[in-house]
């Protein structure tokens, strides 16, 4: 939905296009990162009582969320309502910072909608409710390309009408997920609100905190590539290049975090279930599908380096350096096909805490400061920006995810979830069977 909408206002013109870019990549993405990196939380904790057959605390763990990221949603605010002169002191071009300034305080409706839309898809991840998801995400889709053209084209409310489009596109998909979930899609994990979501509220903010930290400082660490192009000369052609080129590798990240989600709950399902061997058979099956297609992209890439731009502008100016950029491209969505499944495998095992401490050093102490180098000091420019993060930061947290993996007993992992669920139950163990949901034992692979 990002990705057309940006289309949708690229074609109004260059200064849009990086207001919309700066707006979604910079602003929205900062917070997008944290409440999507603290709704994961979810995925341990749910995944792993789902795999317990302990149905009744899933939907108690989504309503401790739902509270936490409505908390953190107010806590953010400040950034979206001084968003201009955040971005003005970040060094963007005033008329880029004001234009998008304005785009973001026109989001303001979907930042909430983050907060209780998170929750609920990965509450119904961790049952393998993967379909449902899917359907209205297709529905949410339509509308986007709908209201975009409706706003943008017809209204001719400018980039406005794009923020305005994704309001309503990303809403539609909260309140068709919980309405399948209330109207009984999930009749024995969810069973209507609990006061028993408001205890354990401090345990769970520190592990939802825990993942946010860990998945906002990757996905953070893009967005301060934007922002240090900013500070190049011709800024606004070098953030519309690289923004364009952001977004075609954030459309092919899809595929990349659809299995880092489907391994994140895998690996979770499989460790509550004391299946150690099957986390291990999983791992190897999403790290080598996920390879695949990257080096499918990657190849497609390097053929259409001349022509992937044209779906966001029309400028040559800006297609002539999407041109230049699109080795880097390629590079980036090769690595990025293993690392998000290996912090779907972190995800799933609890290990948030750990991994952060991986990110902070391999993103701002590595490949940041190497970026600065090869962009300022050997003048590489973007190029320099990029290919130092990339091989800096990016390939370096894969390698060590990588030996991390490769070296846990999976056995011992799985006695830890057991200790894990065993805690955060509050409740009498729920033994019943799961009715329609797809039990893990039918996940389990024999030796």
């Amino acid at each position: 939905m990002n990705i057309i909408t940006q289309a949708f206002a690229g074609h109004l013109g260059d200064v849009e296009l990086a207001a919309i870019s700066i707006a979604n990549t910079v602003i929205v993405g900062f917070n997008f990162g944290l409440l999507l990196g603290m709704a994961s939380a979810l995925e341990t904790l749910c995944g792993q009582a789902f795999g317990a057959k302990k149905y009744h605390l899933l939907g108690i763990y989504m309503q401790r969320s739902w509270m936490v990221l409505f908390a953190f949603c107010v806590l953010l605010l400040p950034v979206y309502i001084f968003a201009s002169p955040i971005l003005k002191l970040l060094g963007q071009p005033d008329d880029v910072a004001e234009m998008s300034g304005v785009v973001v305080l026109w989001s303001i409706p979907m930042h909430f909608c983050f907060g209780f839309l998170f929750p609920v898809q990965r509450f119904l991840q961790s049952q393998l409710k993967n379909q449902v998801i899917a359907w209205v995400s297709l529905v949410g889709l339509l509308i986007n390309v709908l209201t975009s053209w409706l706003f943008v084209y017809v209204l001719d409310w400018g980039v406005i009408g794009a923020a305005v489009a994704l309001d309503i596109s990303w809403w539609v998909l909260f309140i068709g997920l919980f309405g399948y979930t209330a109207l009984g899609g999930c009749p024995l994990s969810w069973t209507g609100f609990s006061m028993e979501a408001f205890s354990g509220l401090w345990e769970y903010t520190k592990l939802s905190v825990a993942s946010g930290v860990m998945l906002c400082l990757e996905n953070w660490y893009y967005r301060i590539l934007i922002l240090m192009t900013g500070h190049l000369k011709n800024a606004t052609l070098a953030v519309d290049a690289l923004s364009v080129c952001m977004s075609i590798n954030a459309w092919e990240l899809m595929f990349p975090l659809s299995f880092f989600a489907a391994t994140g709950v895998r690996v979770a399902n499989e460790l509550g279930a004391g299946n150690g061997k099957a986390v291990r058979f999983g791992i190897i099956v999403s790290v080598a599908y996920s390879t695949v297609i990257g080096v499918v992209f990657c190849v497609l890439i390097m053929i259409l380096k001349d022509k992937v731009a044209l779906i966001f502008t029309s400028s040559e100016d800006v297609l002539r350096e999407v041109n230049t950029l699109s080795y880097l491209l390629a590079v980036t969505i090769l690595l990025n096909s293993v690392q998000p499944v290996l912090s779907g495998v972190a995800v799933g095992s609890g290990w948030q805490a750990t991994v952060a401490f991986i990110n902070l050093g391999c993103y701002y102490i590595i490949g940041i400061p190497l970026g600065i180098v090869m962009g300022w000091v050997f003048k590489f420019g973007v190029t320099g920006i990029w290919g130092g993060m990339v091989f800096g930061g990016t390939l370096i947290q894969t390698v060590i995810l990588a030996i991390v993996t490769m070296q846990c007993d999976w056995e011992k992992e799985a006695e830890k979830a057991s200790r894990r669920v065993s805690k955060w139950s509050n409740t009498n163990p729920d033994n019943r069977s799961c009715g329609q949901m797809i039990s893990p034992g039918l996940l389990t692979i024999d030796n």
